[in-house]
């Protein structure tokens, strides 16, 4: 299995496991085959059940069907924390270069250079099957020089990759809110001891809590010592308390004084 290194901000190295080309079709074909249910049951609706003319309603048209999904996949990477609905069932992810999570300048990077699928997106506001048909063949091409990029790069990135400086990978880890920087403070009279960490920024904190819990999956602890040597020499910082005890406090301080703000 191919394996990749990753050096965050705190120079400290993180493997991933690159993703499969064939999880990463599979991922594509089940977002592909979901916008092509989408288009059917929704120009169906419109077209059938409702009676509409295509021709006197082609803005409602692009409003409930071509926008849509032309933003799937920028919407749904963003909310899912870098993954498509494809690449969940697939256990796959995006992260930055960095180790943490992508920034939505990086998203829509990767989103914009999606350019062949663009003409499927608006393709459809005069439905045909022919065309559908048409469509797929040209894919199918022009994916072909997706396939070739994704092959011959060395961290299996294809072009919306390497200009965003994302990579795909293998993860078994759950995503959701938890995934985040996001941590809820429910204490009444939490206590700051950390002001300091104001300093850091968002992919910072992000990148803490990736080392972290990429640390505690593998239950290394060298690389959570790494990043509080790290943090404190930049905050001029100490504290007596555990690497792990002191990472997680730092978030947590984080996440009280930035919802205050």
């Amino acid at each position: 299995m191919s394996l990749i290194k990753i050096d965050t901000v705190f120079n400290i190295d993180l493997q991933f496991e690159v993703a499969p080309f064939p999880k990463r079709l599979l991922a594509y074909l089940i977002d592909f085959t979901l916008l092509i249910a989408y288009l059917y049951s929704m120009k169906y609706f419109l077209y059938a059940i409702l009676g509409l003319s295509s021709r006197d309603y082609m803005g409602l048209d692009i409003l409930l069907i071509s926008l849509p999904m032309l933003l799937y996949s920028l919407i749904t990477e963003v909310v899912l924390n870098g993954q498509t609905l494809g690449k969940k069932l697939m256990n796959l992810r995006v992260i930055s270069l960095d180790g943490g999570e992508p920034t939505l300048g990086q998203y829509l990077l990767r989103w914009v250079s999606k350019f062949f699928e663009w003409p499927f997106l608006f393709g459809y506001i005069y439905f045909m099957n022919a065309m559908l048909f048409v469509y797929i063949i040209i894919t199918g091409i022009l994916g072909i020089a997706v396939v070739i990029i994704i092959a011959v790069s060395p961290k299996n990135q294809r072009l919306g990759d390497m200009a965003a400086g994302t990579v795909v990978i293998d993860g078994k880890l759950n995503t959701g809110v938890e995934d985040t920087i996001f941590m809820q403070i429910n204490q009444p009279d939490y206590k700051v001891t950390f002001p300091e960490v104001m300093r850091l920024s968002d992919n910072d904190i992000n990148t803490i809590k990736t080392i972290l819990k990429r640390g505690q999956k593998t239950n290394n602890l060298d690389i959570s010592r790494k990043v509080e040597s790290k943090v404190k020499s930049v905050l001029s910082i100490e504290s007596d308390m555990a690497p792990q005890d002191f990472l997680e406090k730092l978030l947590e301080d984080y996440n009280y004084l930035a919802t205050r703000e």
